[in-house]
């Protein structure tokens, strides 16, 4: 059986293949004949295992499964991520006429900060690169955040008048609106709905930095309402790695974007 099986693998793999090939093979991404066997140069991997929601694993292109076998850490730092991102931009909306965000201080360092970090550490160990310094990131800004919030720290006190505080923390959210930009530059290949997640956060920041250094009551409410749709997005691609046949009627099915990877695979 197996080498029946090595056999027509190879078969295959002769069949999706050129004469021409041997030159460019590194540089090929083709599929085999019957469709089911995609080759990533000289690799061969199970189509199924290269096409799950790029969102939902957190990884902005076709890339190989992990050789160690984990668990997908994607979905818990992405629902971490979008449950105190979604109650504080609930509060910068002003939502019901509540503005004092105390309340995700305890959101902020234990599950959108400690819990996603933890996340972030466990996506390198499935070796995956963005997903790690996404997830990490983003723990520590839950992380530091709650620092801000916290008298103990004294951070707010330091600053002698309440303007020069409210500068500092727009230069603060000045620096991720770089950051996410940056992140949301290599999604641009991948899917829809994980473009969208870190272009919409890109903006959410955006407004709020310009909401401090403006300064601007309503700049800070439209990052409110803008990170309330970054949250629910969030949570879509989180969904998008725990939804299986398996566990629910209802899965996911990854959107590519126009030029993504996913579009680019050549049948033979």
């Amino acid at each position: 059986m197996a080498d029946n099986y090595s056999i027509k693998s190879l078969q295959d793999s002769e069949k999706a293949r050129t004469p021409d090939d041997d030159e460019n093979s590194l540089a090929r991404v083709v599929l085999s004949q019957n469709e089911e066997y995609i080759f990533l140069g000289r690799q061969k991997f199970r189509k199924s295992d290269l096409y799950a929601a790029f969102g939902g694993t957190l990884n902005p292109g076709v890339t190989a499964p992990p050789i160690h076998k984990f668990g997908n850490p994607a979905p818990l730092g992405l629902s971490a991520f979008a449950l105190t991102t979604f109650v504080l931009s609930l509060i910068n909306a002003q939502a019901m006429g509540v503005t004092q965000t105390n309340v995700v201080v305890g959101l902020a360092l234990f599950y959108g900060g400690l819990i996603q970090l933890l996340a972030g550490m466990w996506e390198m160990a499935v070796e995956n690169t963005f997903g790690a310094l996404a997830l990490s990131s983003y723990g520590g800004f839950w992380l530091s955040y709650a620092v801000l919030n916290i008298p103990w720290f004294g951070v707010a006190s330091a600053y002698e008048q309440s303007r020069d505080f409210q500068v500092a923390v727009g230069f603060y959210l000045l620096g991720w609106t770089i950051f996410t930009s940056m992140l949301c530059l290599c999604t641009m290949k991948s899917t829809v709905a994980f473009f969208l997640l870190f272009f919409f956060l890109a903006i959410t920041f955006l407004m709020l930095t310009v909401g401090e250094l403006a300064p601007s009551v309503n700049c800070t409410r439209a990052g409110g309402v803008l990170g309330v749709i970054t949250a629910f997005i969030s949570w879509y691609n989180a969904y998008a790695g725990l939804s299986t046949p398996e566990n629910s009627y209802i899965q996911v099915s990854a959107v590519p974007l126009p030029g993504s990877a996913s579009r680019g695979l050549r049948t033979k």
